[in-house]
């Protein structure tokens, strides 16, 4: 029998543990005893606590029996209750005298923590025994958002968690907002990855997921005088109480050092700087699902004995612990500033680090499952492992050296293996994004992946030979400049020999005329032109340029490493196919696929927007589109009817109210919520163009300085403008538009003549907290990328799904999304993606004409109205015709007059609020495409080939 004190200062609420199965009370002196019989260790190690399994209805119904028959019933708010003060008492990290909200906050997700912990194992138990093929999703982001209220909605405990607080003294939704946001990850590629994990568990596929711990996240965003300030994010200040530590669980990560080729003819790694990757894992419940799967996240540091002693000892403390920070800095910063080149290393270090740990740690789990001997070709059978960008691509070449170099599998073997388990989601089509390495700092830090990563562009190259041939050389030397890895890299000497034939051909004269010695007769002007006039083919080289940078293109290594490429939504899976990597499509169409990016309805409606799930449940007549949502659909068949439109604007005023709140406490504006509310919450980025939002407020602005208060009144529906988003602390032009828009806000918010009429509002340190607070209270949102640029976006489909219209380009999503709501209740301008390049071109020609509007914006701008801070590189950046930095890229001033036009038909629809309540009612019924359920299964059917997994 195990006894454990309990401390009498909370004797108030002790009757609450008499609720826990297996628990008695004695008493001994001036403490209370908790003694926990065996019969309760029999009773934990077998019960379901929290979860019912929907493999069927009839399992529903069910009742998991207890070890003596008894069936054990769902927890109630007493149980609960009992649990969080146990965890109050005996996992502290709190000091005991208060039970206050910080401690409340983590004693209630130890307590979930437990329930998830058991479906975790059961969950990890029976994959194991069942030996299932997984799928394994490398990112290096998660923006997961808060847990506690995801967690506790997924085990449908939320009623009695609240229930079981109260009796504590607090609310749910208080101890919940002490959650800090966990800072894994910076904009949509993050939460699209944290979407993805939610759909897995939910659905019952065998998956988990992988990323990097991160101490200080990306950063936190601060809004002065100057615009964003960054400072570092301190959510691990008081814990994660949400995260397991396996210290039995850690692999070696190197780097440096060299290859050396041993007697048998294998390779081996040596030397260099030796790191340990230590595994945190936090357990993803699915929704109505015992399954609970993982997300391992590594954390990084040296063995003890690399800490230097007799430096330390000697004063010398920086040489004492530098190995010890130069491997903890690994984890610290999310995107480190690669301006530098310790920047580059350190990026560089953390892929690696990610793509090493994670691909032992599958081996590990593979030969586990496997038994002896393993038989290495049904790996991809049992293995998918999914690349999110192009951040993971090193898990290509270190998969390859793990079988080569440690399992002892050919080339032949290891290439073909890797084809068949890796695949790679490509989520831009910006050039800087993807991701171009210099080969001479791959060699330095990776030098045995380097080798590899030259045989596979070696293998590619004989590919391309053998589709193309070597007769048209100007044919070779374009596909060969496209599609190569090793780019501006000599070609390697067996592939010269391929070209060099006995015959005479024109190949032979090629590689003939680049080895030409200086000692040589040149021939003559006249012997030249001849040449090149009857075989111009003659002076292709394929000889690096010695002006330009030799580097590894990460993208095309893993469109050639892998089984599958997908874009992540219809128009931009056909960029992906027509341009960023056509020259791979005509060799390899079978490789490319679309799977349009999708959101949990769980987060982004159940649980963000209860007030509206409450309604669409009645409407629909079943809470069951929380699951399945194209049951969304049927709101569309009420759009017109009085009552629904009713409870639906009162739904939408209620979250405004909280909106309103919001602002007040993090800006310190006071809002109207009587006002539209016209959002653009997303990354700061030029393409983004929250430059031409915030363009066009300075529009109206103008304009309604420009009339009387009458003619304002009778012209402009009352706006609040609001904004938020990160731009990248080394992103100059971003951050200068953050602080165009704080300007503008300052001056319009003070300005007595416009009143309530507009409010232009930038919400610091933008995550999915405040999202899921700005999302549902949300009437206008601003998605107005230049075409062709964004991939999808999901922030779209999330307002979509929560009523609010949408204004944007045929870009990314927005084209499914406007297909889905309907033409009419999605607010249309700008140029198309088709169009760009000719736009383009035209405005380096000089036959661009701008706006008159837009010159006065800028003439406005310029004049000092909004602060003194100097906007002459910033309005600069619209002008020219070329040059970096000019020429307005992005295309704000060719959208500009649609934009505002579109703005006025805006204005117009919202005077109609039958008509506008229509329309948000149709957005959210033509959502239910958007739902990561549906993107998962296809992921799972036409990429990585897994079942849903029941667990009994």
């Amino acid at each position: 029998m195990s006894t454990l004190p309990f401390s009498t200062a909370q004797s108030s609420s002790v009757s609450c543990y008499t609720f826990v199965s297996g628990f008695n009370y004695r008493a001994s002196h001036s403490n209370l005893f908790l003694v926990r019989t065996p019969r309760f260790f029999n009773r934990l190690a077998r019960r379901n606590l929290s979860v019912k399994n929907i493999a069927s209805d009839r399992r529903q119904e069910l009742k998991d029996p207890s070890v003596n028959g008894e069936e054990t019933p769902e927890p109630d708010s007493a149980s609960i209750a009992a649990s969080i003060q146990y965890h109050a008492e005996f996992t502290p990290l709190f000091s005991p005298e208060h039970f206050d909200l910080p401690k409340a906050f983590v004693a209630t997700a130890e307590s979930v923590r437990d329930s998830l912990i058991i479906n975790w194992n059961a969950t990890y138990k029976y994959y194991e025994k069942m030996n299932v093929k997984q799928a394994y999703y490398l990112s290096m982001e998660y923006l997961q958002g808060r847990a506690l209220l995801n967690a506790i909605g997924n085990l449908e405990l939320s009623g009695a968690y609240a229930d079981a607080l109260r009796k504590l003294g607090h609310e749910l939704e208080n101890v919940a907002g002490h959650e800090p946001d966990a800072a894994l990850g910076n904009g949509g590629l993050g939460r699209l990855a944290s979407c993805f994990l939610d759909s897995l568990a939910t659905l019952n596929y065998p998956a988990w997921g992988y990323g990097l711990r991160y101490k200080y996240g990306l950063f936190k965003q601060l809004i002065t005088k100057d615009g964003q300030e960054e400072v570092a994010e301190n959510w691990l200040e008081m814990g994660n109480p949400w995260e397991i530590v396996r210290n039995d669980v850690s692999y070696s990560v190197k780097f440096y050092g060299e290859v050396i080729s041993k007697p048998d003819g294998s390779k081996e790694w040596i030397g260099g700087e030796n790191i340990t990757a230590v595994a945190y894992d936090v357990p993803i419940p699915g929704y109505k699902t015992k399954t609970t799967i993982n997300l391992r996240l590594w954390s990084t540091k040296v063995a003890p004995n690399e800490f230097d002693l007799r430096a330390y000892n000697d004063g010398d403390h920086a040489k004492a612990c530098a190995a010890l920070k130069n491997a903890e800095k690994i984890c610290y910063i999310l995107y480190p500033g690669d301006e530098s080149i310790e920047g580059k290393i350190l990026r560089l270090k953390q892929q690696y680090t990610l793509c090493s740990a994670s691909l032992q740690d599958i081996i590990a789990h593979f030969e586990k499952r496997s038994g002896k001997p393993v038989n290495w070709e049904k790996f991809p059978e049992k293995v998918a492992v999914q690349m999110n960008d192009t951040h993971p691509t090193l898990c290509i070449p270190e998969l390859i050296r793990i079988l080569i170099d440690l399992k002892g599998l050919s080339w032949k073997e290891s290439w073909d293996i890797t084809q068949r388990t890796v695949a790679y989601t490509n989520h831009t089509v910006l050039p800087e994004a993807l991701e171009k390495w210099s080969l001479d700092l791959l060699q330095e830090l990776l030098p045995r992946h380097v080798e590899i990563i030259r045989m596979i562009d070696e293998e590619l190259i004989r590919t391309i030979i053998a589709e193309y041939g070597t007769e048209n050389l100007d044919l070779l030397q374009h596909k060969l400049k496209q599609m190569r890895i090793l780019d501006n890299i000599e070609l390697p000497d067996s592939v010269l020999e391929l070209l060099v034939k006995p015959e005479e051909s024109s190949a032979v004269d090629s590689i003939e005329e680049v080895e030409v010695s200086d000692e040589e007769t040149e021939p003559t002007d006249e012997e030249q032109s001849e040449e090149q006039d009857t075989n111009a083919k003659d002076v292709v080289t394929f000889e690096p340029d010695p002006n330009l940078p030799k580097t590894v293109r990460m993208a095309n290594l893993c469109v050639v490493g892998g089984s599958a490429v997908n874009g992540v939504a219809e128009i931009h899976s056909e960029i992906v196919k027509n341009e960023v990597f056509n020259e791979f499509y005509k060799l390899w169409p079978e490789k490319f696929q679309n799977k349009t990016n999708g959101v949990t309805p769980r987060r982004w409606i159940r649980f963000c927007n209860p007030v509206l799930s409450e309604i669409i449940t009645k409407w629909t007549g079943t809470d069951d589109w929380v699951l399945n949502t194209e049951k969304l659909s049927t709101l569309a068949k009420f759009s017109d009817n009085e009552d629904l439109q009713s409870e639906w604007r009162e739904a939408k005023r209620i979250n405004k109210i909280k909106v309103a709140d919001f602002i007040k406490e993090k800006t310190g504006y006071i809002v109207n919520p009587d006002a539209m509310f016209d959002v653009q919450v997303k990354r700061m980025h030029e393409y983004k163009r929250q430059l031409l939002n915030i363009m066009g407020i300075v529009y109206r602005y103008k304009k309604m300085k420009e009339m009387s208060p009458e003619e304002r009144k009778a012209r402009y529906v009352p706006r609040v403008c609001i904004f938020g988003g990160k731009a990248f602390a080394t992103y100059v032009q971003a951050k200068r538009i953050v602080k165009f828009i704080t300007d503008v806000g300052t001056t319009v918010n003070h300005d007595a003549d416009i009143g309530d009429l507009l409010k232009v509002v930038f919400v610091p340190d933008y995550n999915v907290s405040v999202a899921e607070v700005l999302i549902p209270g949300s009437e206008l949102s601003q998605h107005i990328s230049t075409a062709g640029m964004e991939a999808s976006g999901t922030s779209n489909m999330k307002f979509a799904m929560n009523g609010c219209i949408l204004i944007g380009t045929l870009d990314g999503a927005n084209v499914e999304i406007r297909q889905e709501v309907g033409e009419d209740n999605f607010f249309l301008f700008g140029a198309e993606a088709h169009e760009i390049a000719g736009l383009r071109k035209e405005r380096a020609e000089g036959k661009f004409i701008p706006d008159p509007r837009f010159e006065e914006v800028k003439a406005f701008v310029r004049n000092g109205v909004f602060g003194n801070y100097n906007y002459e590189e910033l309005m600069g950046s619209l002008e020219g015709n070329e040059g970096y930095g000019r020429a307005d890229y992005f295309l704000v001033g060719k959208d500009f007059p649609g934009y505002v036009e579109c703005q006025e038909k805006v204005d117009e629809a919202y005077k109609d609020q039958k008509r506008w309540t229509k329309m948000s009612i149709l957005n959210t019924a033509g959502s239910y495409k958007f739902s990561s359920d549906r993107t998962i299964r296809e992921y799972a059917r036409d990429i990585w080939r897994i079942q849903p997994v029941l667990l009994p």
